[in-house]
C-alpha cells in the first residue's frame, strides 16, 4: 500500500524551488518504531514494491531470503518522478541523484526515523546508498552498496549518453532504450551459452534469432509497465552519480560498510568495486567487500540470489 509525505520548500541542487515535493512510500513489516529499519533503495525500473508477491526484491526481502519482513521493517521510497504513484515529472532532469538522497533524508526526518538498522541498494539505487550514507554518516549502523559505484565513469556515462540520445532520436524509444540496455546488464558469455546462435527455437515461424526475440521481448515488456518519462528521469539520475570527487572522503562514513560487486558487471565494473575497497581498508574504516561469482553481469544481482542471500544474511539475524 502506498503512502505519502510532503516535503516542504525544497531547493534542489541546480538552485531550483519547489514549494512541495511529495514522496510516496511503502512500509512492510512491523510497524515504524516497533523492529530495525531497513531502507531500500530501487533501481532504475524498480519502485517501493520490494517484499511480497509482486515485490521486484522478494527473493532477497523474504522469510526464504536473507532479510526478513517479519523481523525487520522495510521501508522503500519511490524515486520521483518514476510514476509508480503515478506522478510523472514535469522536468525529467529537474533533480540529480544528490537531491534524490536529499529528499529521502527529509522523508525520514518527517517520519520520525532518526537512525536505521541499514540502508540497501543495487545498482543505481546502490549509488543512492552511498549518497545517503555520505550526506548523513550516523544514519545507519550497515549500508549495502551492490553492483554500483560512488561516482559515475566514464564507462557509464558514455552508456547514458547513448540511452539519452536513444530517447530523444528513436520513434521508439522506450523499447530500443531497453534494447540497448540490455546489452549492458548481461555479457557476451550470458548471451552466447543461453541462446547458442539458435534461430526460432519456439517455431514461431518468425526466422528471428532466439537473442533478437529475447531483446524485443524485453522492450515491449517494459513499454507496457513504464513510463517514457520515468525513464528518462533514472537515466538522467543514473548519470548524475557523483557521492565526491575522491575516495577518500567517503570515509566520513561512520556505517559498517558491505560492498557486494560482480566479477562480471559491464556497468559497474568489478574493478573499480575493488579500489574503493582498498581506499577504505587502508584509512582503517569498517568495510568488506564481497564478490558474486556469475557469467551474466550487471543482472546478477537479480539472478544469482544463492550467492547474494549467502552473502546478507550474516547481517541480518533473526533473532534480534
Amino acid at each position: 500500500m502506498l503512502h505519502e509525505v510532503s516535503i516542504p520548500d525544497f531547493r534542489s541542487e541546480r538552485g531550483e524551488s519547489y514549494p512541495e515535493v511529495i514522496l510516496s512510500y511503502e512500509v512492510a513489516g512491523p510497524p515504524l518504531g516497533s523492529a530495525p529499519l531497513v531502507v531500500v533503495c530501487h533501481a532504475l525500473t524498480g519502485n517501493s514494491t520490494v517484499t511480497g508477491e509482486q515485490g521486484w526484491w522478494n527473493k532477497l526481502i523474504s522469510e526464504e531470503g536473507a532479510i526478513s519482513p517479519t523481523h525487520y521493517t522495510i521501508l522503500s521510497f519511490n524515486i520521483p518522478g518514476n510514476a509508480y504513484d503515478g506522478r510523472e515529472a514535469e522536468d525529467p532532469e529537474a533533480f540529480e541523484l544528490r537531491d534524490v538522497a536529499r529528499l529521502f533524508l527529509l522523508g525520514l526526518e518527517a517520519l520520525g526515523v532518526k537512525e536505521v538498522y541499514a540502508v540497501i541498494g543495487a545498482s543505481m539505487g546502490g549509488a543512492l546508498t552511498w549518497q545517503i550514507a555520505y550526506l548523513n554518516p550516523t544514519l545507519a549502523k550497515h549500508i549495502f552498496p551492490i553492483a554500483c559505484d560512488y561516482r559515475a565513469s566514464d564507462w557509464l556515462l558514455t552508456q547514458t549518453l547513448i540511452q539519452k540520445q536513444i530517447l530523444a532520436h528513436s520513434s521508439h524509444p522506450l523499447e530500443d532504450a531497453r534494447i540497448h540496455a540490455m546489452s549492458c546488464y548481461r555479457t557476451p558469455q550470458s548471451l552466447n551459452v543461453r541462446f547458442a546462435g539458435q534461430r526460432d527455437s519456439r517455431g514461431t515461424g518468425s526466422g528471428q534469432y532466439d537473442v533478437e526475440s529475447w531483446l524485443l521481448y524485453h522492450g515491449d515488456a517494459l513499454a507496457r509497465r513504464f513510463k517514457l518519462s520515468a525513464y528518462h528521469v533514472m537515466t538522467h539520475l543514473t548519470s548524475t552519480i557523483g557521492v565526491c570527487e575522491e575516495v577518500e572522503a567517503l570515509a566520513r562514513i561512520r556505517s559498517a560498510i558491505h560492498i557486494v560487486s560482480i566479477n562480471s558487471d559491464l556497468l559497474f565494473t568489478h574493478d573499480r568495486a575493488e579500489a574503493t575497497y582498498e581506499a577504505l581498508r587502508a584509512l582503517g574504516m569498517d568495510v568488506s567487500l564481497a564478490v558474486i561469482h556469475s557469467i551474466h553481469g550487471h543482472d546478477a544481482f537479480l539472478m544469482e540470489y544463492e550467492q547474494l542471500n549467502h552473502i546478507i544474511r550474516p547481517y541480518f539475524p533473526t533473532h534480534v
